[in-house]
């Protein structure tokens, strides 16, 4: 037990820098008290082993509970000199107390504490003025737990206003990215400098984490095909595409939606004016229409007031309106207006 206090006592105290406050409070407490013993009375309770620590405590603290107190005034000097001596050591703890806090403020602000949160955001890498706006875009989306793991060429927090933790290192080391929290985070974005980059990173978080969606930010997409030979769950993104990234971080999968909108062969995007003779037709009967006929659906429909996104379906589509949907072809104007008109019937 004692080498175990030993051990103890010279790690955290000694090493931590509290040799100061500890030997002043022992001092105190070890001349104090066979000075009070001489100052008062002969089987006066202060004085008794277990009353002396806790008058010690409470006097040294400048509480002063009042329970114990001397009864001379050789006594009330000892008291005294106890006070002065407690108010030293406090002092001193609280002086060690504040630089230790502003120590870890700036490991901190430098990127060199781990982060200490679960279920979180990584987002690998930095590049001044792009990151700045990815985190701006996940904030808005009600992204919380952000964690920034930036480069060595990055010295300080880059966005210490911001809700957003930071660490800092080589971002291929592995204790860099312990140090983030990889593998407690709910999602790691790899948004690099270049693809070479990316895909060494990429390696190492597939090795750190098993659970966390992993989003990839790819220049050339041609080569996200060695990212899959990696892990075919890591989803690669154009990395021109900024909104899409943080869409796929949102909503993960909604890359794969929009890389299968783009390819040909499958779902695409069109859009068609309706004709004129057909008059107003409300959003309701064009998305059954277009739905029920053809499985198709309708994304947005431009009219007198502009483009208007995923319309209400009370609202009405004045003649000539244009109308923008996902279907497997694109659709004729005879086939929309005979969609339409049997969809009033």
């Amino acid at each position: 037990m004692s080498f175990i206090l030993s051990r103890l006592f010279a790690r955290w105290i000694l090493r931590a820098g509290w040799t100061l406050p500890v030997v002043v409070v022992v001092f105190v407490f070890v001349t104090s008290w066979p000075l009070m013993v001489l100052a008062e009375p002969a089987g006066s309770d202060l004085v008794q082993p277990g009353n002396y620590w806790w008058y010690f405590v409470v006097t040294a603290a400048t509480v002063g509970y009042g329970d114990f107190s001397p009864a001379t005034v050789a006594g009330h000097f000892v008291g005294g000199y106890v006070i002065v001596g407690g108010i030293a050591t406090l002092t001193t703890v609280f002086t060690r107390l504040a630089a230790l806090l502003e120590q870890t403020k700036g490991r901190r602000m430098q990127g060199l504490e781990p982060v200490e949160l679960s279920g979180h955001v990584v987002l690998v890498g930095y590049l001044a003025g792009r990151t700045e706006r990815l985190v701006a875009q996940l904030l808005a989306d009600g992204i919380t737990g952000l964690v920034l793991c930036a480069g060595d060429d990055v010295p300080v927090h880059p966005m210490p206003a911001q809700p957003v933790e930071f660490v800092r290192g080589d971002l291929t080391a592995p204790g860099v990215l312990a140090r983030a929290g990889i593998e407690r985070a709910a999602t790691v974005l790899v948004d690099v400098r270049d693809d070479n980059e990316a895909l060494a990173v990429a390696v190492l978080v597939d090795h750190a984490t098993t659970s966390a969606h992993v989003v990839v930010t790819m220049r050339d997409m041609e080569r996200a095909e060695l990212i899959g030979f990696v892990d075919p769950r890591i989803t690669c993104v154009q990395w021109h595409t900024p909104r899409m990234v943080v869409e796929e971080v949102v909503s993960p999968g909604i890359a794969e939606v929009y890389a299968e909108l783009m390819t040909a062969g499958g779902a695409g995007t069109y859009s068609i004016t309706l004709p004129e003779r057909l008059g107003a037709v409300s959003v309701e009967r064009c998305q059954a229409a277009l739905g029920h006929a053809f499985g198709a659906t309708v994304l947005a429909v431009r009219g007198a007031e502009g483009l208007t996104v995923n319309p209400a379906r009370d609202g009405d589509l004045p003649p000539g309106a244009v109308v923008y949907y996902v279907n497997s072809r694109a659709l004729g104007e005879e086939e929309i207006e005979r969609a339409l008109r049997a969809a009033h019937r």
